[in-house]
């Protein structure tokens, strides 16, 4: 029994030793955020459900000029880093006068010094805009820049509500746009 017993001990002892030689890999240095409707829908704990979740990965300035730059100005972007910024709407909902079903998307935008165009694409699980196809657009919408008077150092996404649903607030360096979401 003695016996019995130190084998079980060293096989378990064997086999945390080997875990702990796995190969890890290094933080993020975007990290990935999630963002909900209403907001902290996720932890509510009664009945309610989420109407939107955004998961998108948070990149940082680092001393950066963005805009322009890093992010050129009539070029599709990610909307985030690493892989493309997710929407998934958990009911239908009108973007930009566009019907559309609930399901998963992808987010894209074209950032202009004055206004951005906000993309909802079909395509999912895409690294950046690398493959970004046009023909899955589900709807463009142009929405105005506007300029915040802090910069903020990791881009940020949030839920204002409105009467009807929500505004999806995007923020990054000093730079802020507002995508309407109507939910039906």
């Amino acid at each position: 029994m003695k016996k019995l017993s130190f084998i079980a001990v060293f096989a378990l002892f064997s086999s945390f030793a080997v875990a702990q030689d796995a190969k890890l890999p290094a933080l993020d240095s975007s990290p990935a955020d999630i963002v909900y409707y209403p907001l902290n829908a996720a932890k509510v704990k009664d009945d309610s459900s989420p109407s939107i979740k955004v998961i998108y990965s948070r990149p940082s300035r680092k001393g950066r000029e963005i805009f322009g730059v890093l992010e050129q100005f009539g070029k599709v972007w990610r909307l985030g880093a690493n892989e493309c910024t997710e929407i998934r709407f958990f009911k239908n909902v009108v973007i930009g006068g566009k019907k559309i079903k609930a399901g998963i998307y992808s987010l894209y935008a074209i950032p202009e010094k004055d206004k951005w165009v906000i993309i909802v694409n079909k395509q999912t699980d895409r690294w950046g805009a690398y493959t970004y196809n046009e023909a899955k657009d589900v709807v463009r919408v142009e929405v105005p820049v506007k300029t915040l008077s802090q910069p903020v150092e990791a881009l940020s996404m949030t839920f204002v509500p409105q009467n009807e649903g929500a505004n999806l607030v995007i923020a990054w360096d000093k730079t802020t746009v507002e995508l309407p979401v109507t939910i039906k």
